[in-house]
């Protein structure tokens, strides 16, 4: 059973999630103390994270930071604000998803089914060989001459996607689509900053001018 951690200070939506989220064959569990509250999300081991913005004591996009820095469980963010800029900063800090309050309890389940299916199936996997470095899909990772640059699910699934197109353009239409394959919905900023950061993550590890924008077209793989 996959193990789906609620980090929410509202007790009220915190029970109603639990129930939920059990009756829907997960095994769900709430962070209630919020004193150190990075240590306990990472004690958990889950399989996801719904997190939740405004924490007491803590910001929950600085817990998103340090979670990726240590791990690719995949986030769920969950908050009150409904800007275009939270939404984008939670992407770039990693997010694999962004629901806002009140929210259709149905469609958070539908999200999470994505990406728990999305995450079997990479685990499942094992890597591709790019020339230049290997795509380890089971660890969620760029590697290249024993260095390696850890990748989020969204992140891994576009690299993914621009490497079965063996050096065609992909266009971002092609790619949303393969990133979503449900109703949930992603959209041309978001994916602007994924690629941002998936282009930083390559160059950081000496692969720089490795995915190449074609204008009007689409995103290219140039190894």
């Amino acid at each position: 059973m996959q193990k789906i951690l609620i980090v929410e200070d509202d007790e009220k939506l915190r029970n109603e999630l639990e129930i939920f989220l059990g009756r829907n064959g997960y095994l769900a569990e709430g962070i209630n103390e919020f004193d150190d509250t990075l240590r306990d999300i990472l004690k958990a081991r889950a399989n996801m994270i719904l997190l939740d913005v405004n924490l007491p004591n803590v910001d929950g996009e600085y817990l998103l930071r340090e979670i990726r820095r240590q791990s690719d469980v995949p986030v769920i963010m969950i908050t009150s604000r409904d800007s275009e800029m939270d939404e984008l900063l939670s992407m770039h800090y990693g997010a694999d998803n962004y629901v806002t309050k009140p929210f259709n309890t149905q469609l958070l389940l539908a999200k999470i089914q994505v990406i728990l299916r999305r995450t079997r199936a990479v685990e499942a996997g094992d890597s591709l060989d790019c020339g230049a470095f290997s795509l380890n899909l089971s660890k969620s990772r760029i590697e290249k001459d024993g260095e390696a640059a850890e990748l989020t699910g969204n992140e891994l699934k576009i690299l993914r996607c621009l490497i079965k197109a063996g050096g065609n353009i992909v266009s971002r239409d092609e790619i949303m689509n393969e990133l979503w394959d449900s109703e949930a919905f992603i959209d041309d900023n978001t994916l602007t900053v994924n690629v941002a950061r998936i282009r930083r993550k390559l160059e950081d590890i000496g692969l720089c001018g490795v995915i190449v924008t074609r204008r009007g077209q689409g995103y290219q793989l140039v190894v």
